[in-house]
């Protein structure tokens, strides 16, 4: 092979890395007794975690990122059957023949070859346990009071890799099954009012439950200043901001 097409073959492995990179998507890395944890941050409700070698992708959607560069998924979950959460133009780039798709109850029928988890089952994929917790709207309410996210069609997760053990709310508020999570290290929590909660319900949620780090996401234009000020004086939770509006 001469040194032009040894350049250009070189240049077509490393251009679908290269725009990935470009998008300016953020991550962070957390240590785990395991190994690295690796979180991205792709928008709104929309997250990636590589771990062992694994790749989870939770509730992609199109809109957020461009699934045909991003790492096919060895799990896919979703937390509910909004359109901002299950996109299936997103899954089906990202799907192998070996991809477990794990969804809440109502969107058994929307991804082909789904397995269907309900609140306060457990799954355990490789060395990663999945548990499914409630997810649901106490206070804000639709079109003739029914809540946004009715109990029961909706979930959030528990992951644990290793010895971290991260929570990923879904579209809820700060419900009382949240407020007794224990020993959560990273917590995702929505602060999207109406729909979710306000950052006075995600600042009672995270001085309830402490998780170790406290990520406000799908915030869409609340302020998260508001959170960091409920926040400041609260010991042992770090919040940080990343860019999930």
């Amino acid at each position: 092979m001469n040194k032009l097409l040894l350049f250009l073959s070189i240049i077509a492995l490393v251009l679908p890395f290269a725009a990935f990179a470009q998008e300016a998507v953020e991550k962070d890395v957390f240590k785990t007794s395991a190994g690295d944890l690796e979180i991205v941050f792709l928008g709104h409700g929309t997250l990636m975690f590589t771990f062992g070698g694994k790749v989870i992708h939770l509730d992609p959607v199109s809109q957020y990122a461009d699934y045909s560069k991003l790492p096919k998924a060895d799990v896919i979950l979703i937390t509910h059957e909004h359109r901002d959460h299950l996109d299936p133009k997103a899954i089906d780039p990202i799907l192998t023949e070996k991809t477990r798709v794990i969804v809440a109850e109502p969107c058994g029928d929307a991804v082909k070859g789904s397995s269907v988890i309900k609140s306060g089952e457990l799954q355990v994929i490789d060395d990663v346990t999945i548990e499914a917790v409630p997810a649901y709207n106490l206070v804000h309410m639709g079109k003739e009071g029914i809540p946004f996210h009715p109990k029961g069609s909706g979930n959030g997760y528990v992951l644990t890799f290793a010895d971290k053990r991260v929570y990923v709310a879904g579209d809820t508020e700060n419900i009382p099954e949240m407020k007794n999570l224990k020993a959560i290290d990273i917590a995702f929590l929505p602060m999207n009012p109406p729909f979710t909660m306000t950052p006075e319900m995600v600042a009672d949620a995270a001085k309830a439950f402490k998780p170790k780090v406290l990520y406000p996401y799908h915030f869409g234009e609340t302020d998260t200043s508001k959170l960091l000020d409920l926040m400041k004086n609260v010991q042992g939770v770090e919040v940080r901001i990343r860019k999930m509006k």
